[in-house]
Formats: C-alpha cells, sequence, structure tokens
C-alpha cells in the first residue's frame, strides 16, 4: 500500500512512514480484511466509511504542509474507527480526536487500546464545536463536510495553524478546503472535489 500511496504522488517521509506503521487491516470489520489495502473507502458502521488510504494520506500531507514534524497538538474531527488518529498520532505531539456517535467512539477505543499509544486524547462529543480545553490547535482535520467550516474551528485554530476539510461552500457537491490562520487573519483555499459523510451536529 504505501508503494502504491508513492506512485499515487504521496511524497511526505513521515505521512508514508505512519502508513507502514499503522496496519489498516487492525481497523475494518474481519469481513472486509481482505480488502483494507486497496484504495477504497469501507464501511464501518453506523452509515460511516474509513476514507480511501489515499485521501487519508493526501489531507495528512497537507497539513503538514512543509512544516517540522511533529506537528503539535491537532484536533481530528470525526475519529470513525480510530485509523486516522493513530496515523495522526505519528506526526504530531498530540491528538485530540472527537466522535459523535457513542458506537463509534467505543469501536475506536476497542481498537486503538492494542497500540497502547499515549499521545491520543479520545473525546465523545460535538465536533461542531471542536474541543476548546484543547486548543489552540496546530491543525484540525475533519472527515466530515458540512456547508461550510463551523467558526468554532476558526477560533480554536493557532496562527500559523491549517485546517483541512471538506465542505459544499453552497455547492451541492464538496469540496477539499484548507483555511491557514495568518497573523493577518484567514486565507483559505479550494482543492480537488471529494466525497464524505455529512458533518452533523449533536450526538447520537
Amino acid at each position: 500500500m504505501v508503494r502504491k500511496l508513492a506512485a499515487q504522488g504521496v511524497q511526505h517521509e513521515g505521512v508514508l512512514r505512519a502508513m507502514g506503521e499503522i496496519e489498516r487491516h487492525g481497523f475494518v470489520d474481519s469481513a472486509l480484511v481482505n480488502q483494507a489495502y486497496e484504495d477504497t473507502s469501507l464501511p464501518i458502521g453506523l452509515g460511516q466509511t474509513i476514507s480511501k488510504p489515499n485521501v487519508v494520506a493526501r489531507m495528512m500531507e497537507l497539513l503538514i504542509n512543509q512544516r517540522p514534524l511533529p506537528l503539535g497538538r491537532v484536533l481530528e474531527v470525526g475519529t470513525g474507527c480510530g485509523y486516522q488518529a493513530a496515523l495522526l498520532s505519528r506526526v504530531c505531539t498530540e491528538v485530540y480526536t472527537i466522535e459523535r456517535l457513542k458506537g463509534l467512539h467505543e469501536k475506536a477505543r476497542d481498537l486503538l487500546r492494542p497500540y497502547r499509544i499515549p499521545n491520543i486524547h479520545l473525546l465523545f462529543g460535538d465536533g461542531m464545536l471542536g474541543f476548546a480545553a484543547g486548543a489552540p490547535y496546530a491543525g484540525i482535520i475533519a472527515a466530515a463536510g458540512g456547508d461550510d467550516v463551523p467558526q468554532a474551528w476558526l477560533d480554536q485554530l493557532a496562527v500559523g495553524g491549517r485546517i483541512v476539510a471538506p465542505a459544499s461552500l453552497g455547492k451541492t457537491s464538496q469540496s477539499l478546503v484548507i483555511v491557514d490562520r495568518t497573523p493577518h487573519g484567514f486565507q483559505q483555499t479550494v482543492l480537488e472535489a471529494v466525497q464524505f459523510v455529512p458533518l452533523k451536529s449533536g450526538v447520537g
């Protein structure tokens, strides 16, 4: 899988190393293990999916943005099965990851337990609100897309930090969006079209 990702254009050594160290098959249902290293999204229950490896690697590369590793504190919105949080733990000092669905929050906790990763903080709550107690963040990365980037995420981003998230920005289709916080304000860049599950408020 790592060789495939490199052939597809993923260049960051830290990202490729993390993708090699964290085994994707440990985060998918046993019936889907034979598909774990294909470049495809897979169901993880409760209507949610584990993103394609190429998409995960691309978003991590964008989040790092040539900054030296490790990044500082990072907020992940949408823990899912915990796979991306495990990857982020290899390139960040601390990962705060929040999940709004109790069943997935508990599943991620169980799947991550054998790895004994000390710098992941699993949170159950409304990801649209971020997690103010851990702010400011060097980066915020989201696995679900809304109409826009929530104000709470902007407020919790450190100067010099970056948000990588899908958003529709008033359109019917989603695009990958980058928001950089500079000393002079926020700078937004819209990239390629993507397809993520919808960003929802509240918990379930």
